[in-house]
């Protein structure tokens, strides 16, 4: 099983590629270049892997985040999916963010004018295993004290991985997606 992880809601381009004998992530910066870097990435990812560019899933992180951002990821990962005949699930990118740590975790983005897209998590190896605070959009000030209350530690502004997308998918099965923050 091949699984295809990206996520474009923020300024970075996190991408992973995970086959047996094979887990391989990147995440660079790209600000807003996200459509003109995703293709070559992705291709440079497979050809780093040895294998043919093709996957039998593909794990999409579907914000919050930057709408065309959003976008942009959605309609490659779409793209590929009619192509290879592959389902793809929508996860959420905050949940991309608190993966990294276990713990219970107050993944958050920015989301101007003293507001913040922010969650809380507990995270045990690796993969969220509840949500303590919904994901919303919240005062920054106020999600910092509930997140305070909550005993979780911050990850504001932190770029998602796409490995823990990838190590998602199989956890959660594969279903349609939405863009739930809209």
């Amino acid at each position: 099983m091949i699984t295809l992880a990206l996520d474009t809601a923020t300024p970075w381009l996190a991408l992973a590629l995970v086959a047996p004998h094979v887990t391989l992530e990147r995440t660079p910066r790209v600000e807003r270049d996200h459509a003109a870097r995703i293709a070559l990435e992705v291709r440079a990812l497979f050809e780093e892997a040895g294998l043919e560019p093709r996957a039998d899933r593909i794990a999409l992180g579907v914000g919050p985040g930057s709408y065309t951002g959003v976008r942009v990821g959605a309609s490659y990962a779409l793209g590929l999916a009619t192509a290879w005949n592959a389902p793809v699930l929508g996860l959420s990118t905050l949940e991309a963010i608190a993966a990294q740590r276990d713990g219970v975790m107050a993944a958050s983005l920015d989301a101007r004018k003293g507001n913040v897209y922010g969650g809380v998590y507990r995270v045990e190896e690796g993969l969220v295993r509840e949500v303590l605070l919904e994901e919303a959009k919240y005062d920054a000030l106020e999600f910092d004290r509930l997140a305070a209350e909550l005993g979780a530690r911050p990850a504001r502004d932190l770029p998602p991985s796409a490995l823990a997308l990838a190590q998602m998918a199989p956890e959660r099965g594969l279903s349609a997606w939405a863009l739930r923050y809209l």
